[in-house]
């Protein structure tokens, strides 16, 4: 079971969760507390979810409905899905898309989104296919304009553009650092 955590945006935030779910005898019940989000091993009962609500409540943090949390896994599926297979790429925009996919208004899905993880739909989509140009790099079968054009950007430019926002790197000095870290490694 995953419960995502509207405002915890800081290792605190982390620790106070942490705390309170041990408070309510679910310190083994956890297998990651990440930033926006606890995933447990099973599911706990309606009792220990309303507690652990109003607990975060009184801290500033927020556990939203069961049917968000719900709605966000499968965009956030989707997104993943479609990035990963070259064959999911839509031939539409990623809005229409995702939303002919889960049968919602785009927009109500994108403001749900925002309000639970912080960011928007769009940026969450560029994280994701950045992480998927990096894994690309790592492997070094394509190069630049191939991944590019595997990953739906209009050209390796717009590509190296994003990357270097997200990552500070450009793919070029990503790929040498990685190199450079293999060839120490196998020094070693």
């Amino acid at each position: 079971m995953k419960l995502l955590i509207k405002y915890m945006v800081s290792n605190r935030c982390k620790t106070m969760v942490q705390e309170e779910l041990s408070n309510l005898g679910l310190q083994s019940e956890y297998v990651v507390i990440d930033l926006g989000m606890v995933d447990l091993h099973k599911d706990i009962t309606d009792i220990q979810v309303e507690q652990l609500k109003e607990k975060l409540n009184i801290a500033g943090l927020e556990l939203p409905d069961e049917s968000k949390n719900k709605l966000i896994e499968k965009v956030k599926k989707l997104i993943t899905d479609m990035i990963n297979s070259s064959e999911e790429q839509p031939k539409v925009n990623y809005s229409v898309y995702i939303s002919e996919k889960l049968g919602y208004n785009y927009n109500y899905l994108a403001n749900i989104f925002s309000e639970v993880k912080g960011i928007t739909i769009q940026q969450f989509i560029i994280i994701h296919k950045i992480e998927k140009a990096k894994e690309l790099l790592f492997y070094d079968e394509l190069n630049l304009t191939e991944i590019a054009h595997r990953l739906h950007y209009s050209s390796a430019a717009h590509l190296s553009s994003q990357f270097k926002k997200i990552t500070g790197l450009s793919p070029s000095l990503y790929k040498q650092v990685k190199e450079k870290r293999e060839s120490v490694l196998d020094n070693l």
